[in-house]
């Protein structure tokens, strides 16, 4: 049996937030399946080694110039998936174009989300309704991603990472302004523990110049000698290096997915979007702004995110 998951979504963390309910599916039926997802979900960077995915379609879809945007990019698009010869396809949305494009790909049986229901959908309550109706499964909302040892013990001799130090990944990087901490929160916190525990800190963030420059700022504070930054590795490279940590503080951001998913204590700092996003993984422990019940789209409260509560957590979760 050949299946197909469909999973549009554009980041990272939407990626390793679905990877449960994708995998149901392959239990279901005994045979690893073929996801259809955009390059940015980076998905070919870290499920290489999970033995549920055996192949995974690149979506090009970008701003109407991708090679299966618009109407003659779902005619190609059928097209490449008609050749795999799929008998079944779970869809992970409400969008009637990609059912028109299963059946254009001549795919037996089209499982799908209930079709325009998109607005208010509920990220992982939608999927958990999905493969309970289909299938009959109830999953559980904890993501895994799985490495080999050997990664993990090359990562852990290349960098010298110590275990009797605390190795914690800083995760200060973030897909938008609103959702970037400062460096000077990241700083305090960082004095708070220095005294008590002999850490080494990883620096996971990307590329954009206020990245660089919360970055920046902390490589030229008084903990840059124990600091490493990861922003010129690669996920492949990054992962065995979180998998090494012994917890993660992270803004909203691809990283706190992922070290959650690499079964790291992950404490999240959500500032401006659902909570849903830094809680829907057993490992994860949101830090929400002082004053706020909880936090959405507009919350605005990167300002009220209080050091001394990151800190807090970090003994409990330590303890």
């Amino acid at each position: 049996m050949k299946i197909l998951a469909i999973q549009n979504r554009m980041g990272i963390g939407d990626m390793v937030i679905f990877l449960p309910y994708i995998e149901a599916v392959s239990k279901k039926y005994n045979v690893p399946i073929t996801i259809l997802v955009k390059e940015s979900s980076k998905a070919s960077q870290f499920l290489s080694n999970n033995k549920y995915i055996n192949e995974i379609i690149i979506l090009n879809r970008d701003n109407k110039i991708g090679s299966h945007d618009g109407f003659i990019g779902s005619i190609r698009l059928a097209s490449q998936i008609q050749k795999y010869n799929f008998d079944k396809v779970f869809i992970f949305n409400s969008s009637l174009r990609f059912n028109l494009i299963c059946k254009l790909a001549k795919i037996k049986k089209i499982y799908q989300y209930p079709l325009f229901k998109k607005k208010n959908q509920h990220l992982v309550n939608a999927a958990k309704k999905f493969i309970s109706k289909e299938l009959d499964l109830k999953v559980d909302s904890n993501p895994l991603i799985n490495l080999e040892d050997s990664s993990i013990q090359c990562a852990k001799k290349k960098y010298k990472i110590n275990d009797q130090q605390t190795n914690i990944v800083l995760g200060i990087g973030g897909s938008g302004p609103t959702k970037r901490i400062s460096a000077e929160k990241f700083i305090l916190f960082m004095h708070m523990i220095i005294d008590k525990f002999d850490c080494r800190f990883f620096l996971a963030t990307g590329k954009n110049n206020e990245e660089q420059l919360i970055l920046n700022q902390i490589m030229q504070s008084d903990f840059k000698d124990r600091c490493e930054p990861l922003d010129n590795k690669n996920l492949e490279e990054i992962l065995p290096i979180i998998k090494n940590c012994k917890i993660a503080i992270c803004n909203d951001s691809s990283f706190s997915h992922l070290s959650a998913a690499l079964n790291i204590p992950t404490i999240v700092l959500i500032a401006d979007t659902p909570l849903l996003y830094g809680s829907y993984s057993s490992r994860m422990h949101p830090i929400i702004p002082d004053g706020e019940e909880t936090v959405g789209h507009n919350t605005l409260g990167k300002e009220k995110i209080n050091p001394e509560k990151i800190y807090n957590k970090f003994i409990e979760i330590l303890n």
